[in-house]
């Protein structure tokens, strides 16, 4: 057969119509089991895959899932490639668009609506909350990995001030008294994760310590340059993500600090840095699986009842215990 095979041609190899093989190729009501099977394994015979561009403009609803995220952010990359899979699994397809720091989340954003995307995930972020209930009210959204009390859309999170409650907790059953936050400064779960921490610490009769932090190894090493100039180094620091742990770590090891002899680290997420051979990072665990199947499934949802109640899922997060933590010094 020469050429590239069409839906006629698939037609003309089950013995069904052209309008039963689009039906099935659609994935909609209207074929029986028996020819749908006979219909893709004609397809296959003749080696027809439908026209991805043409399947999605000739449909009212795109089935494509728009993400935004910040380029370069370790866990948002984790969140993506399990959003893929979770999306597939749903019949959708994804649009990612990032940010930097010359392109702020609206831009992103607005490129993705432009691609006429039945829903936005909403990765972290600082968008501020009229602004995302104002999105929210032309399209569906879901805000993944940041707690807001914006008006009609969905949140699927961690648990953040449990989690930076379990990484105190954790150090302080090591033995150590003088621990420190490296806190995430104004960035999405920071506040939550401070609070986490105060609350643990206070409970044990132990002194809340903040440091300023961020998002990076950069904001991790300044961070750690601080604390190494202070009188007394505390010997267990909890760090706002990997990321910046991996930074604190850098700084540490460039001074003569050994982990965990001279000072255990907790990191979050449990990213691929926090696995690494080099950092074997302690960490809180988010369940990335989880978060991307929720998210997809409430888009999904939403898309199909835009008027339902928004909802908040809080997933649990656990600690992960590797090769950064130890009893503080002069302590075994």
């Amino acid at each position: 057969m020469p050429g590239r095979p069409t839906m006629s041609d698939v037609a003309e190899r089950a013995g069904v119509s052209r309008a039963l093989v689009s039906i099935v190729f659609r994935d909609v009501p209207g074929a029986s089991t028996e020819t749908r099977v006979r219909v893709r394994a004609a397809a296959d015979e003749l080696g027809y895959r439908p026209d991805r561009r043409a399947r999605l403009l000739s449909r009212r609803r795109t089935q494509v899932l728009g993400v935004v995220f910040a380029l370069g952010h370790e866990f948002h990359a984790d969140l993506i490639a399990r959003l893929y899979r979770s999306a597939a699994a749903h019949g959708q397809e994804l649009a990612l668009s990032g940010t930097t720091a010359g392109r702020d989340e609206a831009e992103a954003a607005a490129d993705l609506l432009s691609l006429r995307c039945d829903a936005l995930l909403l990765i972290g972020g600082e968008r501020p909350e009229p602004e995302l209930a104002e999105l929210a009210g032309s399209v569906p959204v879901v805000v993944l990995a940041r707690a807001t009390t914006a008006a009609g859309l969905d949140v699927v999170r961690t648990d953040d001030a449990a989690g930076a409650a379990l990484a105190a907790r954790h150090l302080l059953d090591l033995g150590h008294t003088r621990v420190v936050h490296v806190d995430g400064g104004a960035t999405a779960g920071a506040d939550e994760r401070r609070q986490g921490f105060a609350a643990a610490v206070a409970a044990a009769g132990v002194p809340a310590d903040v440091e300023r932090g961020g998002l990076t190894e950069d904001d991790g090493a300044a961070a750690a340059e601080r604390l190494l100039a202070r009188p007394d180094l505390p010997t267990g620091l909890s760090v706002f993500n990997d990321q910046s742990a991996a930074g604190v770590l850098a700084v540490l090891q460039q001074a003569g600090r050994r982990w965990p002899e001279d000072v255990s680290v907790v990191g979050y997420d449990d990213s691929r840095l926090a696995r690494s051979r080099w950092t074997r990072l302690t960490t809180v665990r988010q369940d990335g699986d989880v978060l991307a199947g929720l998210a997809v499934r409430r888009a999904v949802e939403r898309v199909e009842e835009p008027d339902r109640p928004a909802r908040e899922d809080l997933v649990e997060p656990s600690l992960v215990v590797r090769a950064s933590t130890g009893p503080p010094p002069g302590r075994s």
